[in-house]
């Protein structure tokens, strides 16, 4: 799982931008880790989002 989300995250993320600066690369990838966490949807959760899933596990 964690080599298929590394896969992920140089796919849609790292390889599609030469950043300047550490900072501009965390800024980057914090924004992606949030829309992969909140809007993207999985297809392993049901087409629904991970924090959609986990809202639904705590309640």
């Amino acid at each position: 799982m964690v080599e298929r989300l590394i896969r992920t995250v140089k796919e849609q993320c790292l390889w599609l931008h030469n950043f300047q600066s550490l900072d501009e690369a965390r800024t980057t990838l914090r924004a992606w880790f949030k829309y992969y966490n909140e809007q993207r949807p999985h297809q392993a959760l049901g087409m629904k989002t991970p924090s959609v899933v986990y809202q639904q596990l705590a309640a």
